[in-house]
């Protein structure tokens, strides 16, 4: 069954905390493909301008495809969120999935995890260090700064998807639903998994590093698997 909402008009803990700082902006209500356009633009802008300011231009590939990816995640989560409101869905896994915030909890042990990878152990391990590699052996302070923020975008949309699996095993394992809402929630666990595929784009830039290969590529397959095991138990009332 369908349940009607007006865009903007979700109470609190019924959405993603991304979706509610981009509908706490005033005065601002932006479609989906406006929202991805903007982010799109934004940190696009910044990587050509500091890669023509610094001369990084080997980086603006790897940081294309990152902000791309970060981009796509903006596009499932907020179609995600949507399509979620409009069903008649357990109270319980509503507040679990949007109120809790686990999402952000994820994104920043995630977030924490890489820091510490790229400042800590690879200058031990690798050289060069993956960070020498693309900005050189003193990279500018804006350089650092705009890689940090985009890295921590796509950390948050990582930390996502991996609580949206979850939950959505949970849900199959504790929940029955009528064949149409069933339906409807496997194509969001599909779209999960599609926004865990566009992340393979991270791959060939991550070859020669080994850890965080097995990091993004380990995170792909669980939430493939986790999302298709929610599938597939779903139970039909």
């Amino acid at each position: 069954m369908a349940r009607s909402n007006l865009r903007g008009s979700e109470p609190y803990g019924e959405t993603w905390v991304y979706e509610s700082i981009v509908g706490a902006i005033p005065g601002v209500e932006l479609s989906d493909r406006q929202a991805i356009a903007v982010q799109l633009g934004i940190f696009q802008t910044g990587i050509v301008v500091l890669a023509l300011v610094y001369d990084l231009w080997d980086a603006v590939l790897p940081g294309t495809v990152a902000v791309v990816v970060a981009a796509a995640g903006s596009g499932v989560m907020r179609q995600f969120g949507r399509r979620t409101r409009e069903l008649d869905l357990p109270e319980p896994y509503r507040r679990l999935l949007f109120g809790s915030s686990i999402e952000v909890v994820l994104g920043i042990l995630a977030f924490v995890a890489l820091v510490t990878h790229l400042f800590i152990f690879d200058p031990r391990t690798a050289d060069p260090t993956l960070l020498t590699g693309l900005f050189g052996p003193d990279p500018p302070v804006p350089v650092v700064y705009l890689t940090l923020l985009i890295l921590w975008d796509l950390c948050y949309r990582i930390g996502t998807s991996w609580w949206g699996a979850v939950v959505a095993l949970w849900r199959s394992w504790r929940y029955a639903f009528d064949p149409a809402t069933a339906r409807r929630l496997r194509r969001l666990d599909a779209l999960n998994v599609g926004f865990g595929l566009t992340q393979l784009a991270m791959v060939p830039f991550l070859l020669d590093r080994p850890v965080l290969l097995v990091a993004v590529g380990g995170h792909i397959v669980a939430v493939t698997v986790v999302s298709v095991a929610a599938m597939a138990t779903l139970r039909i009332r």
